[in-house]
């Protein structure tokens, strides 16, 4: 074997090289070894701050930060200056309950949610068979009452005849007691015969009393009164009954008391049984919305009715309008409910108050508003 050939162990392992060999080996320069060095991967080196740099840092964000944050705060309380503002505001439209005045079965409906409808438009029908009816026969009593009104006029008890017929037996009466008191003052008649004669006459003059209490009566009858000159007080309550007749009749018919949409129009059904004061459907007006916005109290010290206001909706974000303060309402939210809050007790906790506030609309939206929409309110309290 040569001289560079490894000398191998009887496992195979190479032995440590000979001083021989190690002597021969070529020794590794310098030039390799930055060779190397350049070769492999450079690390970042870091360089830290001095020890006043740091400490500059530190001072100026100490110094800016609450500076930054007095800043910002005195800039949103500046800008809440002169101005009140509360989301809690809803659009409000008026709304008319329509109900039927006259009893009976819906027999035609014209009109279904959500329909706009004018002024004066026919919404419903109710059967008017029973009222069409009851006109007839409050007809039938003005001719009847007409009827007895023509016969007082005509009865003997106002013509007079009766008076003149007692008159007539009173004279024949008077002078037959005559005839019977010549003839029994000469002692020529009974006692008897005298008494019936006297009788007589005075069952005339009855007579005569009778017929003239007949006759003012049936006068008193005709008479009109200062209340309805001109017109039988039997025949005028004919006529007011045959009037309630026909107005019943004209109310079978219910049309709408102004312009707007129809709302809660479920009850509205071909065959349902309609009852006076009982609501129909409800008509949401057209042209009069408004916001009612529940200002805390301590908001109002320098509100007035007439300032300026912005409105903001929720479902529109794009759309700012023109308002005005309208009104303030006259109590809280909690006077006029149904239990009203009662402090008078032992345990009491003061809570800030919330007062309605009318927000008059003065432009007209690009988009429909409706009732109930959530809105946000900013009034100018501090512009004249």
């Amino acid at each position: 074997m040569s001289d560079q050939q490894t000398q191998t162990c009887p496992e195979g392992e190479p032995l440590d090289p000979t001083p021989a060999d190690s002597a021969n080996e070529t020794p590794v320069t310098s030039d390799a070894t930055d060779e190397s060095a350049t070769s492999a991967p450079s690390e970042p080196i870091e360089i830290e701050p001095s020890e006043p740099l740091r400490n500059w840092r530190k001072l100026a964000l100490m110094v800016l930060l609450p500076l930054l944050i007095v800043a910002g705060g005195g800039y949103y309380w500046l800008s809440l200056q002169g101005k009140v503002s509360t989301d809690n505001a809803y659009v409000k439209q008026d709304m008319v309950t329509v109900s039927s005045e006259v009893s009976g079965k819906i027999i035609e409906a014209l009109v279904a949610e959500d329909d706009e409808v004018a002024e004066g438009e026919l919404l419903f029908r109710i059967d008017p068979e029973p009222y069409k009816l009851q006109l007839q026969q409050a007809m039938a009593q003005i001719a009847g009452a007409q009827v007895q009104v023509e016969t007082l006029q005509n009865s003997t008890d106002l013509t007079g005849v009766d008076i003149s017929a007692a008159r007539e037996d009173i004279a024949f009466a008077q002078s037959k007691f005559e005839r019977q008191q010549a003839l029994y003052d000469r002692g020529f008649t009974t006692k008897a015969d005298y008494d019936a004669a006297k009788h007589a006459v005075e069952q005339a003059r009855e007579q005569l009393r009778q017929a003239q209490a007949r006759q003012t009566e049936a006068k008193a009858r005709l008479a009109t009164g200062p209340a309805i000159p001109g017109v039988n007080p039997q025949v005028a309550a004919a006529e007011a009954q045959a009037a309630t007749a026909r107005l019943n009749l004209n109310r079978t018919e219910i049309r709408a008391p102004s312009a707007g949409r129809v709302a809660q129009a479920d009850r509205l059904l071909v065959g349902q049984q309609a009852m006076p004061n009982v609501p129909v459907l409800t008509i949401v007006e057209d042209g009069d919305s408004y916001v009612q916005a529940n200002f805390k109290e301590t908001d109002l010290a320098e509100m007035r009715p007439g300032q300026r206001a912005e409105i903001r909706f929720d479902a529109y974000p794009d759309i700012v309008l023109k308002g005005h303060v309208q009104s303030i309402g006259a109590g809280t939210g909690s006077q006029f409910s149904v239990l009203p809050a009662q402090n008078a007790t032992g345990n009491w906790v003061k809570v800030t108050q919330r007062i309605p506030v009318r927000i008059a609309i003065d432009e007209k939206s690009p988009r429909a508003l409706i009732a109930g929409m959530s809105s946000e309110i900013t009034v100018f309290t501090k512009e004249d």
